[in-house]
């Protein structure tokens, strides 16, 4: 029996010691390590789909702004028949004020923003509203006199006939 309460006591004492030591020290990645809590920062889920986002989205601009350089950008220039607005421009005391680059870059954003619209954003909210599961009605009808009360209502504020609650 002694035996057993020595073992007992050395390992309460082991536990103790363990204990002051985990509360007491930094965490051994950041110990004598001033990279381990940055290293802990960029592995983090976040930051990590952040920057995967953000190579996407810049992949995506590039492919959207090819997409409106070479294909929508002609369309339109066929339709008005000006390839070009860049040599729209008035000069004032000697500056130049190019107005006709300033329209090019405002029909790209437009573009842009419109090939963004109806080829991520309408289908993404589309998909999220079917995904969505339903809500419960907040209301429901009185078996007696067919008016509508809220669904935890255990009684007709109409009738004042006795009602089942919905859960």
């Amino acid at each position: 029996m002694d035996g057993d309460g020595e073992d007992l006591q050395a390992a309460l004492n082991l536990a103790q010691r363990f204990e002051r030591l985990q509360v007491h020290k930094s965490p051994p990645e950041t110990r004598g390590n001033p990279m381990g809590g940055f290293k802990r920062f960029l592995l983090r889920g976040n930051v990590v789909d952040m920057a995967v986002g953000i190579v996407v989205g810049a992949a995506f601009g590039t492919v959207v702004s090819a997409f409106v350089k070479d294909l929508l950008t002609p369309l339109i220039a066929a339709i008005v028949k000006q390839p070009d607005f860049s040599r729209i421009a008035f000069t004032i005391n000697g500056s130049r004020f190019l107005v006709g680059d300033f329209i090019n870059e405002l029909v790209s954003f437009v573009l842009i923003a419109a090939a963004v619209y109806f080829a991520v954003v309408l289908p993404m909210n589309r998909l999220l509203l079917r995904l969505q599961p339903p809500s419960a009605p907040s209301t429901k009808r009185c078996p007696e006199c067919l008016s509508e009360v809220p669904s935890m209502a255990k009684r007709c504020a109409h009738c004042t006939s006795p009602l089942e609650a919905m859960a």
